[in-house]
C-alpha cells in the first residue's frame, strides 16, 4: 500500500498523519508538496490538517488552488481514496469534491480540545472497522469548523447515508451543547457518493496509540490499511 500526504505551507499534521499511516500500514508515505503537478502512484491521498497560507482569503480556498490540486481532482473523481483532515476538509470542499463551506465557529474562538463522535457510517473504506453507532473520542482544533450548506443538500447527505461522523455527547446524543462549532446537524464528518473521499473536523491521527492519550482514531487507519492493503 503506497500513501501520499500533501504539504501546503502553513500544514502542521502532514507529519502526525504520516507517522500514523506508517505506524499502522506498515508502509512508507510520499510526501507532496503543494507545488508538484503529478502525484507519484499511491492508492491514498491525504490532504492533512493546519492552516495552509495562514488561512488567507478564505480557509482551503487558496489550497484548492495549489498545483498539485488538479491531479489530485482527476484522480479522486477516477475513484483514489481521498482523506481530508480538519483544513483538508476544507480543502475539499473548496474543490467541489465535498459539497457545503466550513465556516467560522459560532463561538467566533478557536477550539482545540476533545469531541464525542458518533459513527453513523461504518461502511466507508475509513470507516469499516468500527460500528454503526460507537462513540469516540477525538480532539479537534480548528477556528473555522461550522460545517454549513443549504438544506436540499443537508436532506440529500442524510438521505444518501453520506453523514459519516457527528458530534455527540458521551452518550451518543447530538444536542447543541454537544457540538463545538454550530455546525448544522452536528455534522463532523461527510462523505462522497461513492464512499472513497472522506472530509472530517477532528483529527483521528492524535489519538492513534495510549501514549498519546488514547486510540480511538486508530480504526479509522486500521479500516484504511485493511481495505486498501489487501
Amino acid at each position: 500500500m503506497r500513501s501520499s500526504v500533501i504539504v501546503f505551507p502553513g500544514s502542521n499534521c502532514d507529519r502526525d498523519v504520516k507517522v500514523a499511516l506508517e505506524t499502522i500500514t506498515g508502509h512508507p508515505v510520499d510526501m507532496v508538496w503543494h507545488q508538484e503537478t503529478e502525484l507519484p502512484a499511491t492508492d491514498l491521498i491525504v490532504l492533512p490538517g493546519g492552516f495552509s497560507y495562514g488561512d488567507y482569503l478564505r480557509c482551503g480556498a487558496m489550497a484548492a488552488h495549489s498545483p498539485v490540486m488538479r491531479a489530485i481532482v482527476v484522480k479522486a473523481r477516477a475513484g483514489t481514496p481521498v482523506l481530508g483532515i480538519c483544513n483538508g476538509f476544507q480543502m475539499l470542499c473548496e474543490t467541489g469534491l465535498l459539497p457545503g463551506v466550513l465556516m467560522r465557529n459560532r463561538s467566533l474562538n478557536y477550539i482545540c480540545r476533545d469531541t464525542w463522535l458518533r459513527v453513523e457510517r461504518p461502511t466507508t473504506l475509513f470507516t469499516s472497522t468500527y460500528a454503526k453507532g460507537d462513540v469516540v473520542s477525538v480532539p479537534i482544533a480548528h477556528h473555522d469548523g461550522n460545517y454549513f450548506t443549504d438544506i436540499e443538500t443537508l436532506d440529500q447527505l442524510e438521505a444518501d447515508d453520506r453523514v459519516v461522523f457527528r458530534y455527540v455527547d458521551k452518550q451518543g446524543q447530538a444536542t447543541d451543547i454537544s457540538n463545538p462549532n454550530g455546525s448544522q446537524r452536528n455534522i463532523a464528518g461527510i462523505c462522497d457518493p461513492t464512499g472513497r473521499i472522506l472530509g472530517m473536523m477532528p483529527h483521528p491521527e492524535r489519538l492513534i496509540e495510549p501514549i498519546l492519550g488514547g486510540t480511538d482514531g486508530r480504526p479509522l487507519f486500521e479500516s484504511i490499511t485493511q481495505n486498501l492493503a489487501a
